[in-house]
This record gives C-alpha cells, structure tokens and sequence, in this order.
C-alpha cells in the first residue's frame, strides 16, 4: 500500500446506539494500529471533540468488546456542534493533537455534522453506518439492523404464543422512525396478519377487511406489527378504532421500545461492522473524504455522504405482497 494520506486519526460513536458500533470501534483501532496510526477514541460524540475528551487507543484498549451492545464509547446527540462556534472547538482540538482524519459511527445525524465539519474545515472524515432502522443509503444493511431485527422477531414469537393461548389480537409497535425495514422483516418473519409501516399508504378500512378475511378463514388470534412512524394512528389509536369496529375482540397493545437496540450483536452484525471499520480506516489511508464505507454484494464500497443523506434505502415491494399473500 502507497503511503498513508493520515497519520493520527480519531473515532467516535454518536446518535442512537446500535448493536455492532463496538465491532466497528475495535475494527478501526486494530486496522489502525495494523497500520501504525495512531488511533484516538473520542468520549460522547461530537460532544468529546469539543470538550477535548479524546482516549489514545491501542490493541488492548478495545479487547472483549466484539460481542457487548451500546458503545465503550458512549454516544450523545451535541447541540453545540451543530453551531460553528462548537465546531472551532472541536476543530482546534483535534488540531493540538494533530488528528487529520476522523471516522464517524452513527446514522443521518452523525453524517450531515461529519460532512459539514469537513468542509469548513478541510479534516478528512468517513461515514460508518450505525443505526437499527437500515434507512441509509450506500449499504445493504447498516450496522445494528440484523440484531435489532432478531430480537423483534423474538419478542413477537413470544407475544404470539399468549396472542393464540387467548385468543387474542397484539398491535406490536417496534421502531421504525422513518422506516419500515423492522416491522416489515419481523412481521414477514413471524406471520403477522397485517404490517403497517411509514412508506405505504395505509388505511383502517384495509386494515378491518383483513380482519374480517381472517374470520373468514377460521383464524382466532391475529398480530399486527406496526413501524413507530406510521402515519395512519400510534399503536394504540389502531387498538381503539379496531375495538370500535370490533367490540368482542380481545385486543391488547405492546410496544418492544428501546430493547431492540440493545443486546449482544448477531454474527453478521459482528461481520458486517469488522469489514466497515476496516475498510473506513483504509480509505482514509487511500485519500478518501466525505464518503461512507458500506457493504454492497458482499464488496465495501465508498458513497459519497451527500448521497447517502439525501438518498434512504426502498423497501422491497415483493416483501409487501409476500407478507399479504402468506398471512391468509
């Protein structure tokens, strides 16, 4: 490999935890330390860089941490440095310590605060995708999204055995913001009867005539997953008008909330986060700038990170009609 366009670099961890972002961080220090670059870890995000908390990092510093969820690093959402006065401190202290490259985990938020401190300031930055909800675009699946997607299909596996013990209709709410990658895969994974999720049109007449087709065709006990940003109703405003059209049906609500970004990460979360540390750390040595290191056909590649905050990944269609034609 040519000489290293980096010498001193920096990681940090920021936005909501995922479950990986520790594999990430150990790909980065080791691939660094492989290198012979130095490697600082950055405390609480963007917030760290301005308030000068950096950690030298080594190859011991993050041993036995492949496999625990959150981040040895914590992660914080900085307010002060989405003002330039904010970022002049985190640039003059990475400046004291000589940092010329910096590798940011985290999701939308982490990438628009990474691209802009890089282009006031000429630090070179890449993107590591880190967030459970799979929206970014430039990568199959983010960092988080597998594990995240397993413990709900756990938690609605269980749900369904009491669901059917009773007779009973779950309106399981998991997390999905702006995305609907969760409920549609946990819900195609566990038979829900309907899937409600922030990119389609949704409606409670589409939703009763389901519920009236499963009468229908004898089944006594249903699961609806619903994605946290439906536009349609909350979770428990679907409970109340399907209990107004309904008024015999045992209907109970559950929300899986934050325990699906926490947890031990999956194999392939473990994977997935080792080849993006890696490759963030070999890019910046190959020169590369404002890009994110993502996973496209099993292959890393570089996506410019204006793209992959303008862009978000599409739910797949077929999985829809999938999920509609399997709930019969």
């Amino acid at each position: 490999m040519k000489e290293s366009a980096v010498k001193k670099i920096a990681v940090l961890t920021s936005g909501g935890d995922a479950p990986g972002m520790n594999a990430a961080l150990r790909a980065v220090v080791r691939t660094a330390n492989y290198y012979n670059i130095e490697c600082y870890g950055v405390r609480e995000g963007y917030n760290g860089l301005i308030s000068n908390d950096f950690l030298k990092m080594g190859a011991r510093s993050v041993k036995n941490i492949i496999n625990q969820g959150g981040t040895i690093l914590k992660s914080a959402r900085s307010a002060e440095f989405r003002t330039k006065e904010g970022r002049q401190k985190a640039y003059d202290n990475c400046v004291k310590l000589g940092i010329d490259g910096l590798v940011c985990i985290g999701g939308d938020g982490t990438f628009t605060g990474a691209k802009i401190f890089s282009e006031e300031f000429g630090i070179r930055v890449i993107g590591i995708p880190g967030t459970i909800d799979n929206d970014i675009f430039g990568t199959d699946n983010t960092i988080g999204y597998d594990t995240a997607l397993n413990t709900a299909m756990e938690a609605i596996d269980k749900i369904r055995d009491t669901a059917t013990s009773h007779n009973r209709v779950f309106f399981v709410e998991v997390m999905g913001r702006d995305a609907g990658f969760i409920a549609l895969n946990s819900g195609l994974a566990t038979g829900a009867l309907d899937i409600l999720i922030p990119e389609k049109k949704d409606s409670m007449d589409d939703l009763f005539a389901k519920f009236r087709k499963a009468e229908k065709t004898g089944k006594a006990s249903s699961i609806v997953v619903v994605a946290e940003g439906e536009k349609l109703a909350n979770v428990y405003g679907l409970a109340e008008k399907t209990k107004e059209i309904f008024p015999d049906y045992d209907i109970r609500v559950a929300v899986l909330g934050h325990m699906q970004r926490g947890g031990s990460p999956s194999c392939a979360d473990r994977v997935l986060a080792s080849r993006l540390g890696y490759g963030a750390v070999v890019g910046l040595m190959d020169g590369q700038n404002n890009v994110m290191a993502g996973m496209r056909s099993n292959d890393v590649v570089y996506t410019a990170i204006e793209e992959a905050i303008k862009k978000h990944n599409e739910i797949n269609k077929d999985l829809m009609l999938i999920s509609e034609i399997l709930a019969i």
